[in-house]
């Protein structure tokens, strides 16, 4: 990949790094495998993805790397996504550190913690799923992936220049109210 793109534009100045995936598996029912698979794509690929990148950004002057975790894992859960959470949580760890260890070189290194964003990934769940989603945020709508990407453009642009291992979380307010009854109190 970072070869490609190399060979493309003759270089990288931005690395979004949001691959992800998100099957439910319960801790009754999880195997190895599932849990394998969550961490290869979510937080693995990642990882790997900044070290591939690593020498094209610092070659850059300007390099940015931006993740895409989730409020899932970092603030909040899901039964059924304790692999996904897992992974989401240890993409921030690693940001922090590799934040740190890529400064010296002018590369920024921060996160988009993504709520509850209607994209092909909720198709499926159900109308009666989606206004729950929907009645839980304060602003009464689900984001859009737009949402995400102004907020990535933010972290690409010069004016982010001096702002490195932070997390942003894009969630309409979704984590704010303790319970449905402060929701309901608006």
């Amino acid at each position: 990949m970072a070869d490609y793109a190399i060979k493309q534009f003759g270089g990288i100045d931005v690395l979004c790094a949001n691959a992800g995936i998100f099957p439910t598996s319960k801790l009754a029912e999880m195997s190895e495998d599932d849990l394998d698979r969550v961490m290869s794509v979510n937080f693995s690929g990642t990882v790997y993805s900044v070290i591939a990148c690593k020498d094209a950004l610092e070659k850059s002057g300007r390099g940015r790397v931006i993740l895409t975790s989730s409020i899932t894992g970092v603030v909040t859960g899901f039964p059924g996504w304790s692999h996904y959470g897992a992974s989401k949580a240890a993409q921030l760890g690693f940001m922090r550190t590799a934040a740190m260890e890529l400064a010296p070189s002018g590369v920024t290194v921060n996160a988009v913690l993504p709520g509850n964003i209607a994209t092909e990934g909720l198709d499926g769940l159900g109308e009666g799923y989606l206004r729950q989603m929907t009645e839980a945020i304060p602003q009464g709508r689900l984001g859009d992936v737009e949402d995400i990407g102004n907020a990535s453009l933010f972290f690409a642009a010069d004016e982010a220049a001096y702002i490195t291992g932070q997390a942003l979380i894009i969630d309409g307010g979704q984590i704010l109210p303790e319970s449905m009854e402060a929701l309901q109190e608006m």
